[in-house]
């Protein structure tokens, strides 16, 4: 099966952009690099739980593949997500999960890059 074929995810790729007056440090926003088709593949839940200073942490990796790009740096954030139809009928983009690149870019295949994604959440009762 071809990687065109697997690709039925939306993503969002953003780089940082820092916050240049004199009290922005550390507030700085995103800026859209590309919105792509892609083949988003969550890895299994065995490990993705740890304890870090007796908070219980659990991430949730996932490998993301789309088609070959030679702009994508580790700094950057992947948004997984949608578009739908706002009320105006115009498309509206619908973040489901922001994540961190962890690992990659690389090449995979000919004519696809791989990278690998991690968000986090607090593992339990959110009450």
């Amino acid at each position: 099966m071809s990687l065109a074929s697997r690709m039925k995810d939306r993503i969002r790729i953003e780089r940082p952009v820092a916050d240049d007056s004199f009290d922005g440090a550390g507030s700085g926003g995103w800026a859209l690099v590309a919105e792509v088709a892609a083949e988003v593949i969550d890895a299994l839940p065995s490990r993705a739980e740890k304890l870090s200073e007796g908070i219980n942490i659990a991430s949730r990796p996932s490998r993301v593949r789309i088609r070959r790009r030679k702009d994508i740096t580790a700094s950057m954030r992947v948004l997984i997500g949608r578009n739908v139809k706002a009320e105006s009928g115009e498309l509206e983009w619908q973040t489901e999960r922001v994540t961190q690149i962890i690992a990659g870019p690389a090449k995979y295949g000919a004519d696809a890059t791989e990278i690998m994604v991690e968000d986090y959440s607090s593992a339990g009762n959110p009450s």
